[in-house]
Protein backbone atom coordinates (compact mmCIF):
# COMPACT_ATOMS: atom_id res chain seq x y z
CA UNK A 1 0.00 0.00 0.00
CA UNK A 2 1.36 3.38 -1.00
CA UNK A 3 2.45 5.55 1.92
CA UNK A 4 1.69 9.21 2.44
CA UNK A 5 4.20 11.94 1.60
CA UNK A 6 7.47 11.03 3.29
CA UNK A 7 10.76 12.86 2.85
CA UNK A 8 12.66 9.89 4.35
CA UNK A 9 11.76 7.97 1.20
CA UNK A 10 14.24 10.21 -0.62
CA UNK A 11 17.15 8.79 1.40
CA UNK A 12 18.36 6.57 -1.50
CA UNK A 13 18.93 9.70 -3.61
CA UNK A 14 20.86 11.32 -0.74
CA UNK A 15 22.98 8.18 -0.35
CA UNK A 16 23.67 8.11 -4.08
CA UNK A 17 24.81 11.75 -4.01
CA UNK A 18 27.07 11.15 -1.01
CA UNK A 19 28.64 8.09 -2.60
CA UNK A 20 28.94 9.28 -6.20
CA UNK A 21 29.42 13.03 -5.87
CA UNK A 22 31.38 12.72 -2.62
CA UNK A 23 33.81 10.23 -4.14
CA UNK A 24 34.21 12.40 -7.21
CA UNK A 25 35.01 15.53 -5.20
CA UNK A 26 37.48 13.58 -3.03
CA UNK A 27 39.45 12.08 -5.92
CA UNK A 28 39.22 15.18 -8.11
CA UNK A 29 40.22 17.87 -5.60
CA UNK A 30 41.41 16.32 -2.32
CA UNK A 31 43.36 13.22 -3.31
CA UNK A 32 43.65 13.22 -7.12
CA UNK A 33 45.07 10.16 -8.84
CA UNK A 34 47.39 10.86 -11.76
CA UNK A 35 45.87 9.93 -15.09
CA UNK A 36 42.39 9.44 -13.60
CA UNK A 37 39.33 11.69 -13.78
CA UNK A 38 38.07 11.94 -10.21
CA UNK A 39 34.39 11.98 -11.03
CA UNK A 40 34.70 8.73 -13.00
CA UNK A 41 36.52 6.61 -10.41
CA UNK A 42 33.30 5.57 -8.68
CA UNK A 43 31.23 3.67 -11.29
CA UNK A 44 27.77 5.19 -11.46
CA UNK A 45 26.27 1.69 -11.62
CA UNK A 46 27.84 0.80 -8.27
CA UNK A 47 26.58 4.04 -6.69
CA UNK A 48 23.04 3.30 -7.88
CA UNK A 49 23.29 -0.30 -6.62
CA UNK A 50 24.07 1.05 -3.15
CA UNK A 51 21.12 3.45 -3.43
CA UNK A 52 18.85 0.57 -4.48
CA UNK A 53 19.89 -1.44 -1.42
CA UNK A 54 18.95 1.51 0.79
CA UNK A 55 15.58 1.79 -0.97
CA UNK A 56 14.92 -1.92 -0.43
CA UNK A 57 15.69 -1.66 3.28
CA UNK A 58 13.13 1.10 3.78
CA UNK A 59 9.39 0.63 4.38
CA UNK A 60 9.06 -2.42 6.63
CA UNK A 61 5.34 -2.59 5.83
CA UNK A 62 6.25 -4.25 2.52
CA UNK A 63 7.86 -7.67 2.29
CA UNK A 64 10.96 -8.17 0.16
CA UNK A 65 8.91 -9.96 -2.49
CA UNK A 66 6.46 -7.06 -2.63
CA UNK A 67 9.34 -4.63 -3.07
CA UNK A 68 10.67 -6.74 -5.92
CA UNK A 69 7.28 -6.50 -7.61
CA UNK A 70 7.36 -2.73 -7.22
CA UNK A 71 10.82 -2.66 -8.86
CA UNK A 72 9.64 -4.92 -11.66
CA UNK A 73 6.68 -2.65 -12.42
CA UNK A 74 9.08 0.30 -12.47
CA UNK A 75 11.38 -0.97 -15.20
CA UNK A 76 8.66 -2.92 -17.01
CA UNK A 77 6.94 0.33 -17.95
CA UNK A 78 6.22 0.42 -21.69
CA UNK A 79 8.22 3.60 -22.26
CA UNK A 80 11.24 2.26 -20.36
CA UNK A 81 11.22 -0.95 -22.41
CA UNK A 82 10.98 0.98 -25.71
CA UNK A 83 13.78 3.27 -24.53
CA UNK A 84 16.06 0.30 -23.81
CA UNK A 85 15.40 -1.19 -27.26
CA UNK A 86 16.27 2.15 -28.87
CA UNK A 87 19.47 2.35 -26.81
CA UNK A 88 20.50 -1.07 -28.17
CA UNK A 89 19.84 -0.06 -31.77
CA UNK A 90 21.53 3.29 -31.24
CA UNK A 91 24.60 1.52 -29.90
CA UNK A 92 24.83 -0.70 -32.98
CA UNK A 93 24.47 2.35 -35.22
CA UNK A 94 27.14 4.40 -33.42
CA UNK A 95 29.53 1.44 -33.31
CA UNK A 96 29.52 0.79 -37.04
CA UNK A 97 29.51 4.51 -37.91
CA UNK A 98 32.53 5.09 -35.65
CA UNK A 99 34.59 2.23 -37.10
CA UNK A 100 33.97 3.33 -40.67
CA UNK A 101 35.07 6.88 -39.81
CA UNK A 102 31.75 8.46 -40.68
CA UNK A 103 31.91 11.46 -38.35
CA UNK A 104 35.43 12.54 -39.32
CA UNK A 105 34.58 12.25 -43.02
CA UNK A 106 31.43 14.29 -42.46
CA UNK A 107 33.48 16.98 -40.71
CA UNK A 108 36.10 17.08 -43.47
CA UNK A 109 33.35 17.26 -46.10
CA UNK A 110 31.71 20.26 -44.46
CA UNK A 111 35.07 22.01 -43.96
CA UNK A 112 35.38 22.23 -47.75
CA UNK A 113 32.42 24.63 -47.87
CA UNK A 114 33.54 27.06 -45.15
CA UNK A 115 34.90 30.49 -46.20
CA UNK A 116 38.37 30.95 -44.66
CA UNK A 117 37.37 33.85 -42.42
CA UNK A 118 34.37 32.12 -40.86
CA UNK A 119 35.85 28.93 -39.48
CA UNK A 120 34.40 29.41 -35.98
CA UNK A 121 30.89 29.66 -37.41
CA UNK A 122 31.69 26.69 -39.61
CA UNK A 123 32.84 24.61 -36.64
CA UNK A 124 29.60 25.41 -34.84
CA UNK A 125 27.49 24.36 -37.83
CA UNK A 126 29.57 21.22 -38.42
CA UNK A 127 29.18 20.22 -34.77
CA UNK A 128 25.42 20.73 -34.93
CA UNK A 129 25.11 18.62 -38.09
CA UNK A 130 27.28 15.78 -36.79
CA UNK A 131 25.64 15.67 -33.38
CA UNK A 132 22.18 15.78 -34.99
CA UNK A 133 23.13 12.89 -37.27
CA UNK A 134 24.93 10.80 -34.64
CA UNK A 135 22.88 11.69 -31.55
CA UNK A 136 25.96 11.99 -29.34
CA UNK A 137 27.64 15.11 -28.02
CA UNK A 138 30.62 13.24 -26.55
CA UNK A 139 31.35 11.51 -29.86
CA UNK A 140 31.06 14.80 -31.74
CA UNK A 141 33.45 16.52 -29.34
CA UNK A 142 35.96 13.67 -29.54
CA UNK A 143 36.01 13.91 -33.34
CA UNK A 144 35.96 17.70 -33.77
CA UNK A 145 38.08 19.13 -30.94
CA UNK A 146 41.37 17.90 -32.46
CA UNK A 147 40.28 19.39 -35.80
CA UNK A 148 39.29 22.65 -34.08
CA UNK A 149 42.61 22.81 -32.22
CA UNK A 150 44.61 22.25 -35.40
CA UNK A 151 42.50 24.80 -37.28
CA UNK A 152 42.94 27.45 -34.58
CA UNK A 153 46.72 26.98 -34.52
CA UNK A 154 47.12 27.26 -38.30
CA UNK A 155 44.76 30.21 -38.58
CA UNK A 156 45.74 32.26 -35.55
CA UNK A 157 42.33 31.85 -33.92
CA UNK A 158 41.51 31.45 -30.24
CA UNK A 159 41.85 27.73 -29.34
CA UNK A 160 39.47 28.11 -26.40
CA UNK A 161 36.82 29.78 -28.60
CA UNK A 162 37.08 27.09 -31.28
CA UNK A 163 36.84 24.34 -28.66
CA UNK A 164 33.90 26.02 -26.91
CA UNK A 165 32.15 26.45 -30.26
CA UNK A 166 32.43 22.72 -30.94
CA UNK A 167 30.93 21.93 -27.52
CA UNK A 168 28.05 24.32 -28.18
CA UNK A 169 27.26 22.71 -31.51
CA UNK A 170 27.54 19.25 -29.97
CA UNK A 171 25.07 20.13 -27.22
CA UNK A 172 22.69 21.58 -29.85
CA UNK A 173 22.48 18.16 -31.48
CA UNK A 174 22.39 16.28 -28.20
CA UNK A 175 19.33 18.31 -27.30
CA UNK A 176 17.54 18.13 -30.66
CA UNK A 177 18.64 14.92 -32.39
CA UNK A 178 15.86 12.38 -32.91
CA UNK A 179 18.23 9.54 -31.97
CA UNK A 180 20.05 11.01 -28.95
CA UNK A 181 19.75 9.40 -25.52
CA UNK A 182 18.37 12.59 -24.00
CA UNK A 183 15.63 13.02 -26.62
CA UNK A 184 14.59 9.39 -26.25
CA UNK A 185 14.55 9.58 -22.46
CA UNK A 186 12.74 12.93 -22.31
CA UNK A 187 10.00 11.90 -24.74
CA UNK A 188 9.42 8.29 -23.71
CA UNK A 189 9.22 9.07 -19.99
CA UNK A 190 6.59 11.74 -20.65
CA UNK A 191 4.68 9.85 -23.35
CA UNK A 192 5.43 12.46 -26.01
CA UNK A 193 6.08 12.04 -29.73
CA UNK A 194 9.64 12.95 -30.67
CA UNK A 195 8.51 15.22 -33.52
CA UNK A 196 6.21 17.20 -31.17
CA UNK A 197 9.03 17.74 -28.69
CA UNK A 198 11.36 18.70 -31.57
CA UNK A 199 8.90 21.28 -32.93
CA UNK A 200 8.71 23.06 -29.57
CA UNK A 201 12.37 22.58 -28.72
CA UNK A 202 13.61 24.03 -31.99
CA UNK A 203 11.59 27.21 -31.40
CA UNK A 204 13.66 27.80 -28.27
CA UNK A 205 16.93 26.76 -29.90
CA UNK A 206 16.64 28.98 -32.99
CA UNK A 207 16.91 32.35 -31.15
CA UNK A 208 19.91 31.02 -29.20
CA UNK A 209 21.48 29.75 -32.42
CA UNK A 210 20.99 33.05 -34.24
CA UNK A 211 22.44 35.00 -31.31
CA UNK A 212 25.43 32.65 -31.21
CA UNK A 213 26.11 33.02 -34.93
CA UNK A 214 25.93 36.82 -34.60
CA UNK A 215 28.51 36.76 -31.79
CA UNK A 216 30.76 34.40 -33.76
CA UNK A 217 30.34 36.57 -36.86
CA UNK A 218 31.49 39.65 -34.96
CA UNK A 219 34.47 37.76 -33.56
CA UNK A 220 35.28 36.31 -37.00
CA UNK A 221 35.30 39.72 -38.68
CA UNK A 222 37.84 40.91 -36.14
CA UNK A 223 40.30 38.18 -37.19
CA UNK A 224 42.46 38.29 -40.33
CA UNK A 225 41.73 36.04 -43.30
CA UNK A 226 43.96 32.98 -43.51
CA UNK A 227 44.36 30.03 -45.82
CA UNK A 228 43.03 26.69 -44.63
CA UNK A 229 43.10 23.50 -46.68
CA UNK A 230 40.36 21.09 -45.68
CA UNK A 231 41.36 17.42 -45.45
CA UNK A 232 40.09 14.94 -48.04
CA UNK A 233 36.97 12.88 -47.40
CA UNK A 234 35.14 9.84 -48.77
CA UNK A 235 31.65 10.76 -49.98
CA UNK A 236 30.42 7.18 -49.48
CA UNK A 237 31.04 7.57 -45.75
CA UNK A 238 29.13 10.86 -45.65
CA UNK A 239 25.96 9.79 -47.48
CA UNK A 240 24.62 7.49 -44.69
CA UNK A 241 24.75 10.34 -42.16
CA UNK A 242 22.98 12.71 -44.52
CA UNK A 243 20.21 10.17 -45.17
CA UNK A 244 19.81 9.48 -41.44
CA UNK A 245 19.63 13.22 -40.75
CA UNK A 246 16.99 13.77 -43.45
CA UNK A 247 14.91 10.81 -42.27
CA UNK A 248 15.02 12.14 -38.70
CA UNK A 249 13.87 15.59 -39.78
CA UNK A 250 11.01 13.96 -41.69
CA UNK A 251 9.91 12.43 -38.35
CA UNK A 252 10.25 8.85 -39.58
CA UNK A 253 10.08 6.23 -36.82
CA UNK A 254 13.37 6.15 -34.90
CA UNK A 255 13.65 2.35 -35.24
CA UNK A 256 13.46 2.67 -39.03
CA UNK A 257 15.96 5.54 -39.03
CA UNK A 258 18.54 3.67 -36.96
CA UNK A 259 17.99 0.41 -38.85
CA UNK A 260 18.47 2.18 -42.17
CA UNK A 261 21.61 3.88 -40.87
CA UNK A 262 23.12 0.53 -39.83
CA UNK A 263 22.44 -1.01 -43.26
CA UNK A 264 23.81 2.03 -45.13
CA UNK A 265 27.01 2.18 -43.10
CA UNK A 266 27.43 -1.57 -43.51
CA UNK A 267 27.13 -1.24 -47.29
CA UNK A 268 29.47 1.78 -47.32
CA UNK A 269 32.02 -0.13 -45.24
CA UNK A 270 31.86 -3.12 -47.57
CA UNK A 271 32.22 -0.99 -50.74
CA UNK A 272 35.15 1.05 -49.40
CA UNK A 273 36.82 -2.05 -47.98
CA UNK A 274 36.98 -0.66 -44.45
CA UNK A 275 34.68 -3.31 -43.03
CA UNK A 276 34.03 -6.96 -43.77
CA UNK A 277 30.91 -8.88 -42.78
CA UNK A 278 32.64 -10.10 -39.62
CA UNK A 279 34.01 -6.66 -38.68
CA UNK A 280 30.55 -5.14 -39.22
CA UNK A 281 29.15 -7.56 -36.65
CA UNK A 282 32.06 -6.79 -34.35
CA UNK A 283 31.46 -3.04 -34.68
CA UNK A 284 27.78 -3.46 -33.86
CA UNK A 285 28.66 -5.59 -30.85
CA UNK A 286 31.16 -2.98 -29.64
CA UNK A 287 28.63 -0.18 -30.00
CA UNK A 288 25.92 -2.13 -28.19
CA UNK A 289 28.36 -2.96 -25.38
CA UNK A 290 28.97 0.74 -24.84
CA UNK A 291 25.25 1.16 -24.13
CA UNK A 292 25.17 -1.52 -21.44
CA UNK A 293 25.95 0.91 -18.61
CA UNK A 294 23.21 3.29 -19.76
CA UNK A 295 20.71 0.42 -19.92
CA UNK A 296 21.69 -0.93 -16.48
CA UNK A 297 21.47 2.57 -15.00
CA UNK A 298 18.02 2.97 -16.59
CA UNK A 299 16.83 -0.28 -14.94
CA UNK A 300 18.35 0.64 -11.56
CA UNK A 301 17.00 4.20 -11.59
CA UNK A 302 13.50 3.10 -12.63
CA UNK A 303 13.52 0.53 -9.79
CA UNK A 304 14.72 3.07 -7.23
CA UNK A 305 12.19 5.65 -8.43
CA UNK A 306 9.39 3.09 -8.22
CA UNK A 307 10.28 2.35 -4.59
CA UNK A 308 10.63 6.04 -3.75
CA UNK A 309 7.23 6.74 -5.28
CA UNK A 310 5.69 3.78 -3.42
CA UNK A 311 7.17 5.06 -0.15
CA UNK A 312 5.84 8.61 -0.65
CA UNK A 313 9.06 10.38 -1.62
CA UNK A 314 7.80 11.98 -4.80
CA UNK A 315 4.63 13.12 -3.06
CA UNK A 316 6.86 14.90 -0.53
CA UNK A 317 8.74 16.71 -3.30
CA UNK A 318 5.50 17.62 -5.03
CA UNK A 319 3.95 18.96 -1.83
CA UNK A 320 7.05 21.06 -1.18
CA UNK A 321 7.00 22.49 -4.71
CA UNK A 322 3.30 23.31 -4.30
CA UNK A 323 4.13 25.28 -1.16
CA UNK A 324 6.79 27.29 -2.97
CA UNK A 325 5.22 27.61 -6.44
CA UNK A 326 1.50 28.23 -6.93
CA UNK A 327 1.18 28.66 -10.69
CA UNK A 328 1.85 26.81 -13.94
CA UNK A 329 4.84 29.07 -14.44
CA UNK A 330 6.15 28.06 -11.03
CA UNK A 331 5.60 24.39 -11.79
CA UNK A 332 7.71 24.65 -14.95
CA UNK A 333 10.39 26.47 -13.01
CA UNK A 334 10.30 23.67 -10.44
CA UNK A 335 10.87 21.08 -13.17
CA UNK A 336 13.80 23.09 -14.49
CA UNK A 337 15.41 23.46 -11.05
CA UNK A 338 14.89 19.76 -10.30
CA UNK A 339 16.56 18.75 -13.58
CA UNK A 340 19.40 21.23 -13.03
CA UNK A 341 20.17 19.90 -9.55
CA UNK A 342 19.94 16.28 -10.68
CA UNK A 343 22.37 16.81 -13.54
CA UNK A 344 24.82 18.64 -11.30
CA UNK A 345 24.67 15.64 -8.97
CA UNK A 346 25.01 12.89 -11.59
CA UNK A 347 27.07 14.61 -14.32
CA UNK A 348 25.03 12.66 -16.85
CA UNK A 349 22.14 14.36 -18.64
CA UNK A 350 20.42 11.13 -19.69
CA UNK A 351 20.48 9.80 -16.13
CA UNK A 352 19.33 13.19 -14.84
CA UNK A 353 16.29 13.04 -17.12
CA UNK A 354 15.43 9.48 -16.09
CA UNK A 355 15.67 10.39 -12.40
CA UNK A 356 13.72 13.64 -12.72
CA UNK A 357 11.02 12.36 -15.08
CA UNK A 358 8.65 10.68 -12.55
CA UNK A 359 8.49 13.80 -10.38
CA UNK A 360 8.27 16.01 -13.47
CA UNK A 361 5.32 13.95 -14.70
CA UNK A 362 3.52 14.40 -11.37
CA UNK A 363 4.22 18.14 -11.41
CA UNK A 364 2.83 18.33 -14.95
CA UNK A 365 -0.45 16.76 -13.85
CA UNK A 366 -0.81 19.02 -10.83
CA UNK A 367 -0.02 22.23 -12.71
CA UNK A 368 -1.70 21.30 -16.01
CA UNK A 369 1.58 21.58 -17.90
CA UNK A 370 1.47 20.03 -21.34
CA UNK A 371 3.68 16.88 -21.48
CA UNK A 372 5.54 18.22 -24.53
CA UNK A 373 6.61 21.27 -22.51
CA UNK A 374 7.77 19.06 -19.66
CA UNK A 375 9.73 16.88 -22.08
CA UNK A 376 11.34 19.94 -23.64
CA UNK A 377 12.29 21.40 -20.27
CA UNK A 378 13.87 18.13 -19.14
CA UNK A 379 15.96 17.88 -22.29
CA UNK A 380 17.02 21.52 -22.60
CA UNK A 381 17.90 22.12 -18.95
CA UNK A 382 19.83 18.86 -18.66
CA UNK A 383 21.81 19.61 -21.83
CA UNK A 384 22.62 23.17 -20.75
CA UNK A 385 23.82 21.97 -17.35
CA UNK A 386 25.75 19.02 -18.79
CA UNK A 387 27.59 21.24 -21.25
CA UNK A 388 28.68 23.68 -18.55
CA UNK A 389 29.72 21.58 -15.55
CA UNK A 390 33.54 21.28 -15.45
CA UNK A 391 33.43 17.64 -14.33
CA UNK A 392 31.03 16.47 -17.05
CA UNK A 393 32.28 14.17 -19.81
CA UNK A 394 31.93 16.90 -22.46
CA UNK A 395 34.23 19.43 -20.79
CA UNK A 396 36.65 16.79 -19.51
CA UNK A 397 37.13 15.28 -22.97
CA UNK A 398 37.47 18.71 -24.57
CA UNK A 399 40.11 19.82 -22.06
CA UNK A 400 42.08 16.59 -22.38
CA UNK A 401 42.14 16.82 -26.20
CA UNK A 402 42.83 20.56 -26.44
CA UNK A 403 44.97 21.13 -23.35
CA UNK A 404 42.87 24.18 -22.47
CA UNK A 405 41.61 24.87 -18.94
CA UNK A 406 37.95 24.00 -18.41
CA UNK A 407 36.97 27.39 -17.00
CA UNK A 408 38.44 29.14 -20.04
CA UNK A 409 36.25 27.02 -22.30
CA UNK A 410 33.13 27.42 -20.14
CA UNK A 411 33.37 31.22 -20.28
CA UNK A 412 32.88 31.08 -24.07
CA UNK A 413 29.96 28.67 -24.32
CA UNK A 414 27.79 31.35 -25.92
CA UNK A 415 25.10 29.06 -27.32
CA UNK A 416 24.42 27.51 -23.92
CA UNK A 417 24.19 30.94 -22.29
CA UNK A 418 21.72 32.12 -24.93
CA UNK A 419 19.75 28.87 -24.69
CA UNK A 420 19.44 29.38 -20.92
CA UNK A 421 18.05 32.86 -21.57
CA UNK A 422 15.67 31.45 -24.18
CA UNK A 423 14.24 28.74 -21.92
CA UNK A 424 13.96 31.23 -19.01
CA UNK A 425 11.89 33.58 -21.17
CA UNK A 426 9.78 30.62 -22.31
CA UNK A 427 8.96 29.76 -18.69
CA UNK A 428 8.17 33.29 -17.58
CA UNK A 429 5.86 34.15 -20.49
CA UNK A 430 3.54 31.26 -19.60
CA UNK A 431 0.00 32.32 -18.70
CA UNK A 432 -1.11 31.37 -15.21
CA UNK A 433 -4.74 30.69 -16.03
CA UNK A 434 -5.01 27.36 -14.30
CA UNK A 435 -4.76 27.02 -10.53
CA UNK A 436 -2.92 24.16 -8.94
CA UNK A 437 -4.96 21.37 -7.40
CA UNK A 438 -5.18 21.53 -3.63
Amino acid sequence: MKQKANFWALLPIVVFLLVYLGTGIFFEYIAPIEGQMGFYIMPIVVAFCIALIVALIQNKKLSFDQKMKVCAKGFADENIVIMIFIFLLSGAFSGIAKDIGGASNMANCLLHFIPPNFVTIGLFIIATVISMATGTSVGTIAVLVPIATQTSQSGGLSPSLCTATVICGAMFGDNLSFISDTTIAATKTQGVKIKDKFNLNVKLAIPATVATIVVLLILSLSNPVYEFKAPDFDVLKVIPYLIVLMMSLLAINVFIVLGTGIVLFGVAGAITGNLSFISILSSMKSGISQMFETIIVTILVSSICALIKENGGFDAILNHIKKVFHTKKGGMLGIGILTFLTDISTANNTVAIIISSPVAKDISREYNIEPVKTSTLLDIVSCITQGMIPYGAQILIATSLSGIAGLEIISQLYYLFFLLISVSIFIFIQKNQTKVKV
